[in-house]
């Protein structure tokens, strides 16, 4: 795992991210708060408690994309309990064909992965923003290590935002992967990255 701090001021509240694959902060940056904000991605190894969390009086854990799934493992491994729990575009099944992506798509994915392959990857996934500088090694081990780890442990959130013109995860896949915690999923009008500037994280941790 990897970590960085967007902002830190010593706030009572943290906002802590599990970003999407390959992706870095810079969706997230765009984003307002008054809070403390700590970036997590890079999910080759889920093997930090993040002690940093212990600080703040309540921790609000926001999950993007295959962020969703890791910070379920990552929940259940370490027993960290946050005051709320958001996921946006994502579910708990990373490679699977009814409630995640196809498995064969996934593993094609990572198996043909190139410079030219994930800037094709960021046009699907709606990134409005210069595509990051991708380590092919790296980004290709992550997603081989998502398929190997498998689904997380079922996992109650508090909000669950399902982008309605996601072509990365579809976002039937998600609807249904969510059926069981309908009563906090909303839809929002948005490709998979449904984040851009003027936006506040009060609006996604609502």
């Amino acid at each position: 795992m990897k970590k960085q701090w967007l902002a830190r001021s010593g706030t009572a509240d943290l906002i802590l991210i599990f970003g999407g694959w390959a992706l870095g902060p810079a969706p997230f940056q765009q984003l307002s708060s008054e809070h403390d904000q700590l970036f997590v991605d890079d999910y080759i190894r889920l093997d930090d408690p993040l002690d940093e969390t212990s600080d703040y009086d309540r921790v609000t854990l926001v999950s993007f994309s295959f962020g969703v799934v890791s910070a379920a493992h990552w929940v259940n491994d370490f027993n960290v309990r946050p005051t709320r729990l958001v996921a946006i575009g994502g579910t708990l099944y990373p490679a699977d064909p009814r409630w995640g992506i196809a498995p064969e798509m996934i593993r094609a994915t990572a198996d043909n992965l190139t410079e030219a392959s994930f800037s094709k990857f960021c046009r699907r996934a709606g990134l409005g923003m210069p595509v990051p500088i991708l380590d092919v090694p790296q980004a290709r081990a992550e997603l081989n290590a998502v398929i190997a780890r498998g689904p997380a442990p079922e996992l109650s959130f508090d909000r669950i935002w399902v982008p309605q013109r996601d072509r990365i995860i579809p976002t039937s896949a998600q609807e249904a992967a969510w059926k069981d915690q309908a009563s906090v999923v909303r839809g929002v009008d948005a490709p998979h990255v449904p984040f851009h500037k003027g936006q506040n994280w009060t609006e996604w941790c609502s």
